[in-house]
């Protein structure tokens, strides 16, 4: 009778991919809480190895080295805003409530924490032959509004202007809460979106008074 098969200890290796890309996750994602909080040059790979509880030799089985942390980091964050603009775009409707929407995608983004290592991070700080990827990655967003802005132009919902001049106002302004927002704080991400949308939308300045 031929002997019952020893039970291995290691995973299957299916299992055991799915393993390491979790844990991969959980370092990059530790890492960009601590690049928001202290800065990138600030960080070390101790620092985010002590935040995990693991060793910093353990960090060299899911990543090359800090670098490579930082352009995953920042290019998580520009798929996170490029698939959220695909998906508005997809959805169809009119120019406008697609900007709208397309606002308000970017503005939640930018206060989670890939989305602050977009906007905080700068082209400076990264690893030259990444440049290239992000800035086309930019740029490809920076033409979504553009292309929005003239959209709307076109139907009649947005007062002809300079759709250029229009998306650097629109993408300035919300990338810039991610420089400001702090979780916990007295702005909650929904509550930042619809106020500075409207804000961005329809003007601060009040209309003529109704006789």
């Amino acid at each position: 009778m031929p002997k019952k098969a020893a039970t291995s200890p290691w995973a299957p290796s299916s299992e055991r991919g799915q393993q390491r890309q979790v844990k991969r996750d959980a370092v990059l994602a530790t890492a960009a809480q601590l690049f928001n909080e202290r800065g990138f040059h600030a960080t070390s790979l101790d620092d985010i190895a002590a935040r995990l509880n693991v060793s910093k030799p353990t960090l060299y089985y899911y990543v090359k080295n800090k670098d490579e942390i930082l352009i995953e980091c920042v290019r998580k964050g520009l798929q996170m805003m490029t698939e959220g603009i695909e998906a508005t775009r997809s959805a169809g409707g009119k120019a406008i409530d697609q900007l709208t929407a397309c606002m308000r995608i970017y503005t939640r983004i930018v206060t989670q924490d890939f989305g602050m290592c977009v906007i905080r991070i700068s082209d400076d700080e990264m690893p030259q032959q990444n440049r290239t990827e992000l800035r086309r990655l930019k740029s490809g967003i920076d033409m979504a509004f553009r292309r929005l802005v003239t959209e709307g132009i076109a139907e009649g919902s947005i007062q002809p202007c300079d759709p250029k001049m229009a998306a650097f106002a629109i993408a300035g302004a919300l990338s810039w809460i991610g420089r400001w927002y702090e979780s916990g704080g007295d702005y909650q991400p929904d509550e930042i979106a619809t106020q500075l949308t409207a804000m961005l939308l329809k003007g601060i300045l009040q209309g003529p008074a109704v006789a």
